[in-house]
């Protein structure tokens, strides 16, 4: 696989809330962002995915106002990223992966901060609404400093909703936050979209990606592949074996994914528990392994992870 991108994706969104071509971010000799084409529809949580570093905080930024692209031209809610930011920001509710209230106010104080700062009416109800809406009653007097990083999000979450924004910009929002909190805060997500609003989050988790409508992962700058999870899965061409001992030997297992590693044909070998995911793009030459091992270990063809998909991808981009 080369590093093109795997333009997997069944069909464009019909009157996108997100439509950028050839957008374009360089710093001094490094370019950030390297002639991304994306369309996000409404209504849609798109997910973008991408190692550290590979331009995703930098394309959220250029869409929000907050960076000018450097070449490409591009619309968010129907306006120009370029010509009318001022009017975008209104309509966009921004999320930075480091909490970015103040902490020395309390929860009720830093919402009706930021209702002030949207130039809402009405604070008292507003904040009260949020307040109610995002499960903080029991800390709305507490400071935000002395919350949980899962309530802390949901803080977050809310004050960048009150305004009633068309677009979300979430930029891992959930980093350092435990499952369960995680879990609630998609929940709203998915709340929010169902009632219209679209969504635009990057993640470095797998389980949270495959929550997305529809995917893109880039890498360097470069946009590798777009599409629902189905489709990344479809078009990497990966295939799957599980492997198991026969007689429960780890040891065992341990000592042939050691093998597995240099042995042509195979692109990744996972240990998960006491089995083994080997997955390459060959299936006679999978086989050959699974005959050629078959005494001591059980081979069962299973399904490819987005993780696979998305490793294999870095890589290639790596190589590239």
């Amino acid at each position: 696989m080369t590093a093109e991108p795997l333009l997997a994706e069944t069909h464009a969104p019909d009157n996108p809330v997100i439509s950028v071509h050839g957008l374009t971010k360089q710093f001094g000799d490094r370019v950030v962002v390297d002639g991304l084409d994306m369309q996000v529809g409404a209504g849609e949580i798109f997910g973008f995915l991408g190692p550290n570093g590979s331009g995703k905080t930098t394309f959220i930024r250029m869409l929000c106002g907050l960076l000018r692209p450097d070449s490409g031209e591009g619309t968010c809610l129907g306006l120009d990223i370029r010509t009318q930011a001022a009017s975008i920001k209104p309509q966009v509710g921004y999320m930075a992966q480091r909490f970015s209230l103040y902490e020395d106010l309390t929860v009720k104080e830093n919402l009706e901060f930021m209702a002030r700062v949207y130039g809402l009416e009405h604070i008292r109800d507003t904040v009260d609404a949020t307040i109610q809406r995002m499960g903080l009653e029991r800390y709305a007097r507490n400071l935000a400093g002395s919350l949980s990083g899962g309530w802390k999000q949901r803080l977050a979450l809310g004050a960048c909703t009150q305004h009633n924004p068309r677009l979300l910009l979430l930029d891992e929002p959930t980093a350092g936050v435990d499952p369960g909190a995680r879990r609630d805060f998609w929940d709203e997500v998915h709340k929010l979209a169902g009632q219209g609003l679209t969504a635009l989050i990057s993640t470095h988790y797998m389980d949270e990606a495959e929550r997305c409508h529809r995917l893109a992962y880039i890498a360097y700058g470069k946009l590798l592949a777009r599409g629902t999870t189905e489709e990344l899965v479809r078009g990497s061409g990966l295939i799957t074996w599980t492997v198991r001992s026969k007689n429960g030997d780890d040891e065992a297992v341990f000592q042939l994914s050691r093998e597995l590693e240099h042995r042509p044909g195979v692109d990744q070998v996972v240990p998960v528990g006491v089995s083994l995911s080997v997955c390459g793009r060959d299936s006679r030459t999978l086989q050959s392994l699974a005959d050629e091992y078959a005494t001591e270990f059980s081979w069962n063809a299973s399904e490819t992870s987005l993780e696979m998909v998305f490793i294999d991808l870095m890589r290639n981009a790596e190589v590239n």
